[in-house]
C-alpha cells in the first residue's frame, strides 16, 4: 500500500515533529500543502494540546490529515545524589551568569504519553499518531487504535523495527544516525548499535512487511529520490524546515543554522539525558558530548535551562540545544508549503 493511501495524504512527505521549534502553524502548512504535518506533544500539557488541536481544526483544510507525536519514555525516578553531582558540574556556569543554584528548578517539561493525552486523541481523532522511544502501554495504545488513527513509531535498528511490527504498528520510521534531535532508540542505550541512513533503511525494508518511512539526512528532492529508491514508502524531514517562517526556531538557532557552526553536529546527552544530534556549542564542548553523570531523561534538562534562558536574553546560544541533522543544505527561508512541494518533486 502506498504511504499516501495509508496515511491519507497526497505527497509522501512527513514533516518531522520538532519540540521546541514549532507549534501547530508548521504542521498546518505542511498538511495543507499535501504532506503530513506533525505536532510535537511531549512538551504540552492537556490544556495546551487542546488549544493547538482547536487551532488545527480551525485552519486545516477539511479532509487533510495531521499527525500527533508523543514520547513514550519511562517516568524516571529521581536520584538526589546524581542530581546533586550533575548540578555541581554547572556551578562555574551559574557563577559566571549570576545564577543562584538553589533557585534552579528541577521540574521537567517533557511528559510521556498518558491517559489524559489518550483522551484528547479520542476526542479529536487525528488521522495519524506517532510515537518516539517505543510505544505506550497496551491499554493506552488500544485507546489510540480504537479511534481509527494509523499508528507509526521510530526505529533506529532492525531489532527495534521488528519489535514495533510485532506490536501492530501501521508503518515504521527508520531513523538514520544523521537525523537531528533525539534518537528514537528504546531497546538499547548502546550508541554503537546506531546505523547511518543508507545502511539502516534497506535493512529495515527487507526485515518488515509494513511500509517504511525513511528519516535522517534527507534535505532535498534528490534525498527523497534516493530514499525511495532504497525501498522506503515515504520520507520524514525535519531539519530542512527549521528556517521556514512557520517554524518557531529562535533567532539564535536560525543564525547558527546559517553559520559554519551547523557544519559540525554530534550526539550529546548534556541537555536532556538522552542522545540527541545538535550543533557543537560551548556546553557540548566543555561537558560532553556524552557525559556519564547526566541524569535519566528528561531530568538532565533542568540544569541548563536557567543558563539557556539568561544567555539567550543576551543573544548567546552557548547553553542552547541547537538541534540539527548532519545535512543542513536544504534549510531555506521559504514557506513550508513551497518546501514540501520541492521535496516531493523527488518522488
Amino acid at each position: 500500500m502506498q504511504i499516501q493511501t495509508l496515511l491519507g495524504m497526497e505527497l509522501p512527505i512527513i514533516q518531522a515533529p520538532m519540540a521546541g521549534v514549532q507549534n501547530s502553524a508548521l504542521a498546518i502548512a505542511v498538511s495543507n500543502a499535501g504532506g503530513l504535518g506533525s505536532l510535537p506533544c511531549a512538551m504540552l500539557n492537556a490544556e495546551a494540546l487542546r488549544a493547538e488541536l482547536d487551532t488545527i481544526k480551525a485552519k486545516l483544510t477539511p479532509g487533510r490529515p495531521f499527525n500527533l507525536n508523543f514520547f513514550c519514555h519511562p517516568t524516571p525516578a529521581g536520584d538526589t545524589n546524581k542530581a546533586a553531582a550533575w548540578q555541581a558540574l554547572f556551578a562555574p556556569y551559574y557563577a559566571e551568569w549570576g545564577i543562584n543554584p538553589a533557585q534552579v528548578p528541577w521540574a521537567t517539561s517533557r511528559m510521556p504519553f498518558n491517559r489524559d493525552m489518550a483522551a484528547l486523541v479520542c476526542a479529536y481523532r487525528p488521522a495519524v499518531v506517532s510515537f518516539h522511544f517505543g510505544l505506550p502501554a497496551p491499554e493506552l495504545l488500544q485507546m489510540v487504535r480504537s479511534t481509527g488513527a494509523k499508528i507509526i513509531s521510530s526505529a533506529t535498528t532492525v531489532t527495534e523495527a521488528l519489535w514495533l511490527e510485532e506490536r501492530g504498528v501501521d508503518a515504521i520510521i527508520a531513523q538514520g544516525l544523521e537525523a537531528g534531535g533525539h534518537r528514537g532508540m528504546f531497546l538499547s542505550e548502546d550508541l554503537s548499535s546506531q546505523m547511518g541512513s543508507l545502511a539502516l533503511w534497506p535493512q529495515v525494508v527487507k526485515a518488515v512487511k509494513v511500509p517504511v518511512i525513511a528519516a535522517g539526512g534527507i534535505a532535498d528532492a534528490a534525498g527523497v529520490r534516493a530514499a525511495l529508491a532504497l525501498g522506503a514508502a515515504g520520507v520524514q524531514v525535519g531539519t530542512a524546515y527549521l528556517l521556514c517562517p512557520e517554524a518557531t526556531t529562535s533567532s539564535i538557532h536560525r543564525a547558527a543554522l546559517k553559520s559554519p557552526l551547523a557544519h559540525t553536529t554530534t550526539l550529546t546527552n548534556v541537555f536532556s539525558g538522552r542522545p540527541a544530534r545538535g550543533m557543537v556549542n560551548r556546553l557540548v564542548r566543555e561537558l560532553g558530548p556524552i557525559h556519564p553523570l547526566a541524569p535519566t531523561f528528561p531530568l538532565a534538562t533542568a540544569a541548563s535551562a536557567a543558563l539557556r534562558l539568561k544567555a539567550e536574553c543576551r543573544g548567546n546560544g552557548d547553553f542552547s540545544p541547537l538541534w540539527a541533522g548532519q545535512n543542513v543544505s536544504g534549510c531555506q527561508e521559504i514557506p513550508a508549503a513551497a518546501l514540501t512541494r520541492a521535496l516531493a518533486s523527488g518522488a
